[in-house]
């Protein structure tokens, strides 16, 4: 089975806005309450409350004057927060996000119909008060509908999210095919090798382009009355602004990601640690504004869909600082050299586009590498020589053949998207990265 999720807007009457309004409200109540709950409850106990532990505590709340309103919203759209509350919990405790937090009514809302949603012509049918409610449908929603999640954006927009469940699976991935390597940047956005030539794509900038309109927009809205209506309408441009740009920033990503995939059947990035590296304020806002990550799971999807391979190399890999021609490692390449010349071949490279050679060699290695995995632990190291694969008796590949210090593995381990087969982690020389 594979599902897939198809974003459509809607556009409800004045009636159902205010039926959205209200399960908003009971949806975002019950979130905070059940939160609240389950932080007394772990006080008092030392255990938490289930999802079942939760939805208890509905029938009671209902039936209490102070919140008898709880059973005008529909009863699937309050059990379905507390699914989402207890699935939060559960990804706070596997280390894969931070401790759940409180609503507000002043960011976006949303709810979710878990099922009996249908489509009836041009329009998406709820179960419960709200019944059909106009849509622009511009795919066939041609699948199973299971989830639908109705949104309200800041500007005041609404969209559902409709989950479809297909019979039969993805393509199975290929491992042969067009191989392209990618570095990403902020000069360039792209900077692509496919074993011919390089390309570089640019970094359209899609925040300076509207930076100076959304600093009149803010302060307009700054000199307002904090609760003011006219408050509130000046924050709902503001938001406008946002969403003008992100859409761009939007539109850019899916072309971009859409030509790189039909032209190609493995895509190699680099695995970058882009939390990190918004730490650094001098470039943070030229990071957050490039969107790597969202590139990065466009391509993931983009080449699942079709039967392709995302190849997520280590982040320590020395992907600039490596000759792609001989295989010499330079100690030191600051950020501002963007040539350089290697002292034992004399080839000059360009940083970005050497960079994306690189990566593309090391994904072919490593896809090479998965064909052999598990006849022996390997450890890989680069420098001044072609890579070579060592056994390490530790595990965390203390020494190379040279007898040079190798830096363990940091952060994520490399991987090969939409791949069972599990890859050994391999290690760079300290102090060595791309």
């Amino acid at each position: 089975m594979r599902r897939q999720a198809v974003k459509v807007r809607l556009y409800p009457t004045d009636e159902q806005i205010q039926v959205l309004a209200q399960h908003f409200g009971c949806a975002r109540w019950w979130w905070n309450y059940g939160l609240n709950q389950c932080i007394e409850t772990y006080k008092a106990t030392g255990k938490g409350l289930s999802q079942s532990g939760l939805n208890s505590l509905l029938p009671g709340l209902k039936k209490v004057k102070e919140t008898e309103w709880l059973g005008e919203c529909y009863s699937q759209v309050l059990q379905s927060v507390s699914l989402n509350l207890s699935r939060a919990y559960q990804n706070f405790f596997e280390g894969r996000a931070k401790y759940p937090r409180f609503k507000s009514k002043h960011h976006r809302q949303s709810i979710q119909y878990p099922q009996k949603v249908k489509q009836v012509d041009s329009c998406l049918k709820f179960p419960g008060k709200l019944g059909s409610v106009k849509a622009k449908i511009h795919r066939p929603l041609d699948g199973a509908i299971k989830t639908v999640t109705v949104s309200k954006c800041p500007t005041g927009k609404y969209y559902a999210s409709v989950l479809m469940e297909y019979e039969g699976d993805y393509p199975e991935a290929k491992k042969d095919g067009k191989t392209i390597g990618i570095d990403l940047g902020i000069k360039d956005f792209a900077i692509t090798y496919d074993g011919n030539k390089v390309s570089k794509y640019s970094n359209p900038r899609h925040l300076s382009k509207y930076e100076k309109k959304l600093a009149v927009k803010q302060r307009i809205a700054a000199r307002k009355n904090k609760g003011s209506n006219r408050r509130r309408k000046a924050n709902k441009i503001v938001a406008r602004v946002y969403e003008l740009f992100s859409n761009v920033r939007q539109d850019y990503l899916h072309k971009l990601s859409r030509k790189i995939v039909d032209n190609n059947q493995v895509v190699v990035v680099e695995n970058l640690n882009v939390k990190g590296m918004v730490r650094n304020h001098k470039l943070s806002k030229a990071i957050s504004d490039t969107g790597w990550g969202t590139f990065v799971n466009f391509l993931g999807y983009k080449l699942e869909r079709s039967g392709g391979k995302l190849i997520e190399i280590n982040r320590w890999f020395p992907s600039s600082k490596l000759c792609s021609n001989c295989h010499y490692q330079i100690s030191e390449l600051p950020l501002d050299v963007r040539t350089w010349t290697c002292p034992s071949c004399g080839t000059h490279h360009d940083r970005d586009g050497n960079a994306a050679m690189n990566i593309r060699a090391e994904g072919i290695r490593m896809l090479a590498l998965s064909v052999v995995e598990g006849l022996f632990s390997t450890d890989t190291y680069y420098n001044g020589g072609n890579p070579r694969n060592v056994v390490s008796s530790s595990g965390t590949g203390e020494a190379n053949a040279n007898g040079e210090d190798v830096r363990p593995i940091r952060g994520r381990k490399s991987k090969m998207r939409q791949s069972s087969v599990k890859l050994e982690a391999h290690t760079v020389p300290s102090g060595q990265s791309g």
